[in-house]
């Protein structure tokens, strides 16, 4: 769907403490976290504008977004197995 928020809250509810937590207390998350979150909002900006760039800049964009997406999902899923295992 054009001009779907991607946002990591949304697309793993079940995973929004670990967000929180992360984004607090881990840099390197955080700084991907931002990373992922400017790019799916470049690439909203771009579908509400009408695609103004060429389908292959647009197809390596949601690459990189879904490339950044699988990271910060193996990053979450590590982090609640841990808290789970912990408990």
């Amino acid at each position: 769907m054009l001009n779907e928020n991607h946002a990591l809250i949304f697309d793993f509810p079940e995973l929004k403490q670990d967000i929180v937590y992360l984004t607090h207390k881990n840099e390197t998350f955080r700084e991907k976290s931002k990373q992922y979150h400017v790019l799916d909002y470049d690439i909203r900006q771009l579908e509400m504008d009408g695609s103004p760039t060429g389908d292959e800049h647009m197809t390596q964009l949601k690459l990189q977004r879904a490339n950044l997406k699988d990271v910060l999902y193996k990053q979450l899923k590590q982090h609640h197995d841990e808290v789970i295992a912990a408990s």
